[in-house]
């Protein structure tokens, strides 16, 4: 069974993803003190989650933290908590993530990370923890990812149903330039990169997902995923599977060399926005806003099946996994991580 292990505390707090409110929604009711679920200091104004990634070249959960005008780094197994300044949406309490800094990752040695209140992509130095270089964008940003072997940083930005993507400078200082704009009517939601095959997937709001060639900045097809409203995505490199997380409460598994054939798909809780993968173990992590953790074992043949629903709490936002059976999960209302062991055997589905 998967057991809570810690919760840890951040002083922090992320930006609301699609629209920001001026004040926090009412949190639920106040957590049970106990030795799995701790009082979070700090975090009475609520701290807004969103795109968790892990950081493998760090040993560090990601954390844009909004509204503290902050980058937070995580170290899971001491709690401990650096942050990098310099981001705008400082001040406010919000349970919310729609200010500051929303989306974070790492590559060619550098950190990448989104301002929407600035609407800037931001260059971090992970050693000096201090942003050193921006670009401004066309419009309001979602996603950053990185594509290594092109140097390039694609930033989806939803209001303008569009992905801009950035050039970073080989030599020198590490200065951006804008290389391309792909339009993506109805979209972009979520976006992952398949360097295997030079491609990234990215959905549009329904019942569809998007694939674009790497080399050429193109879509080159789009695929019914049979979700009501798609949301998250996550990818199996190696397998060549592509996970879709439906708003609804449902996962599907497309496989991408056959063009998109629906492998299979699993109910899950309600409110799915963001999914996360452990390749090692085939286990798909579905976080739903009705309050539930949903691991998903996936086999051989890529139908996935429910191992175990937890209940966690009401609003949960943002997931990530470290590769190593560790779940972050974050709760908005009461401005926490919480870290949650992996242990059910691997591979398992329906």
């Amino acid at each position: 069974m998967a057991r809570w292990i810690v919760v840890l505390c951040l002083l922090a707090a992320c930006a609301e993803k699609r629209a920001a409110s001026p004040e926090a929604p009412a949190a639920p009711a106040g957590p049970a003190a106990g030795p799995d679920v701790l009082a979070l200091p700090g975090g009475e104004g609520g701290i807004g989650f969103d795109d968790l990634q892990w950081s493998a070249a760090l040993g560090r959960l990601l954390v844009p933290a909004g509204r503290t005008g902050a980058l937070d780094l995580v170290d899971p197994m001491t709690g401990a908590v650096e942050q990098i300044p310099g981001f705008g949406g400082q001040g406010g309490t919000s349970a919310g993530h729609g200010d500051g800094c929303t989306s974070a990752v790492d590559g060619l040695g550098w950190l990448f990370a989104i301002d929407r209140s600035r609407g800037q992509l931001d260059v971090v130095d992970p050693a000096r923890r201090a942003i050193v270089a921006q670009a401004e964008l066309q419009g309001g940003p979602d996603y950053v990812r990185c594509v290594p072997a092109a140097r390039e940083l694609w930033v989806t930005e939803p209001s303008a149903e569009q992905i801009e993507v950035f050039r970073l400078a080989a030599d020198g200082a590490p200065t951006l330039e804008r290389v391309a704009v792909i339009a993506v009517p109805g979209g972009p939601e979520s976006l992952v990169i398949d360097a295997t095959r030079s491609r990234a997937y990215t959905h549009l709001w329904t019942d569809t997902t998007v694939v674009i060639d790497l080399a050429r900045h193109t879509i080159v097809a789009r695929w019914p995923n049979g979700c009501t409203g798609s949301r998250g995505i996550a990818l199996d490199e190696a397998r060549g599977w592509l996970f879709v997380g439906c708003d609804e409460g449902r996962t599907a598994v497309l496989d991408v060399a056959q063009e998109g054939r629906l492998l299979g798909s699993a109910l899950t809780g309600a409110g799915v926005d963001i999914i996360a993968y452990d390749a090692a173990r085939r286990h798909l992590y579905v976080p739903g806003d009705d309050g539930t953790l949903t691991i998903l074992g996936v086999p051989d043949s890529g139908r996935i099946g429910v191992l175990e629903t937890q209940d966690i709490r009401a609003g949960a936002q943002g997931v990530a996994t470290d590769g190593a059976g560790r779940i972050f999960v974050g709760d908005p209302y009461y401005g926490r991580i919480l870290v949650i062991e992996d242990e059910l055997p691997a591979g398992m589905g329906g």
